[in-house]
């Protein structure tokens, strides 16, 4: 098969397609077929070196839909022809096991980081992580709902608790998850603000269902959004942002807010008012993927067209470097998707948002359509 991998940490000129052995299923896994891989901000940072060990030659991709070509002993034959998207977590329930004295069972993992990924003609995953796609929802859009998708509505709703009516402040507005949360969240019933750069920009986050949507090159997005909220602030942030941006957060959460971090675009170490934390109530909180069950809650909200994920390009696994070098350079709407087959950049995929509309074409549909 092909695959897109790297053999050591650089940057993207450290990427190649190679031909390597078909991978062979264990038990309890199936090898897929794959029609559809999306890139991550993680496939960056695990290509430039993270403090872990991960499989070398590494082959990225946690995001990847095809069709069940094969499966291993013990695995419900049933699978074989299916065409499915796979829950990129293994091991979740590690952070609900974690709590009790003396566990030592595995932690999380991610498929294409501390596994092989995507990124291939073909891929292994757990039949535990397969959820069977719809007919009329295109594999592109499977692959690039799946991440961005769980991430996005764990850190909402089981992690924020958003309700309905709540003010929520989405930052990095044009990134993957932060596509995915606007629009779950103005499903929710929130009142939704957003940060991004570029009145294009702007316009598509307006068009995902954003109620306040700030230029951050354009106004102080802090004192625009004090004065939409008559001074209150918002019930709940989710952010990956990170440091750049932690102490004006923190003055824009409202009485009792909470703020959810599931990233760290700009750095580590954020800034904290340790008087604001406790005179205003406030609450922090980590989060990162999601269960199963917030899995296919995710996917769900896509294959009935609550949520769409706005596809930016494209492009052949052959031009998995310049993915890279697109995501990097930081003016990504939305997901770059990786195909196995030739295709031209940039092309019209089927029930996808694509950089050239802002409105899903077919086989899912906008809020409110």
């Amino acid at each position: 098969m092909r695959a897109a991998v790297f053999d050591r940490h650089g940057g993207p000129e450290v990427l190649s397609v190679v031909t390597l052995p078909d991978p062979r299923p264990a038990p309890g896994e199936v090898r897929i077929q794959v029609e559809a891989s999306s890139l991550n901000h993680l496939d960056l940072w695990m290509r430039r070196g993270l403090p872990i060990r991960i499989p070398m030659p590494h082959i990225g991709g946690s995001d990847f839909a095809g069709r069940v070509e094969s499966v291993g002993a013990g695995v419900n034959r049933s699978w074989l022809g299916r065409r499915v998207v796979v829950d990129p977590s293994l091991n979740y329930e590690w952070y609900e096991r974690a709590r009790l004295p003396g566990d030592r069972t595995s932690a999380l993992e991610i498929i294409g980081e501390h596994t092989q990924g995507g990124f291939a003609d073909f891929a292994i995953a757990p039949a535990t992580n397969l959820l069977a796609v719809p007919d009329d929802i295109s594999s592109e859009v499977a692959a690039a709902g799946a991440l961005a998708g769980v991430t996005a509505w764990h850190g909402l709703f089981a992690r924020g608790g958003l309700q309905p009516g709540e003010r929520l402040l989405v930052t990095g507005a044009s990134g993957g998850v932060s596509t995915m949360a606007i629009q779950y969240a103005a499903a929710a019933g929130a009142e939704v603000f957003a940060i991004t750069s570029s009145a294009e920009n702007a316009r598509r986050v307006r068009d995902l269902g954003a109620r306040h949507v700030f230029d951050r090159n354009e106004v102080d997005w802090s004192k625009e959004l004090y004065r939409a909220t008559g001074k209150r602030g918002v019930d709940l942030c989710l952010d990956s942002v990170g440091e750049a941006i932690w102490p004006e957060l923190m003055r824009a959460l409202a009485v009792g807010g909470r703020l959810v971090c599931f990233g760290a675009t700009t750095g580590a170490r954020g800034q904290l008012d340790l008087r604001l934390l406790f005179w205003r109530k406030l609450t922090i909180m980590g989060s990162t993927m999601g269960t199963p069950v917030d899995f296919r809650r995710a996917m769900q909200a896509v294959f009935v067209g609550t949520a769409c994920p706005p596809l930016h390009s494209v492009l052949p696994l052959t031009d998995i470097r310049r993915a890279h070098e697109r995501l990097e350079a930081g003016s990504v709407f939305g997901k770059i998707v990786i195909v196995p087959g030739s295709v031209a950049d940039g092309q019209t995929v089927p029930g996808a948002r694509n950089e050239e509309s802002a409105t899903c074409e077919s086989g899912s549909a906008a809020p409110g359509k």
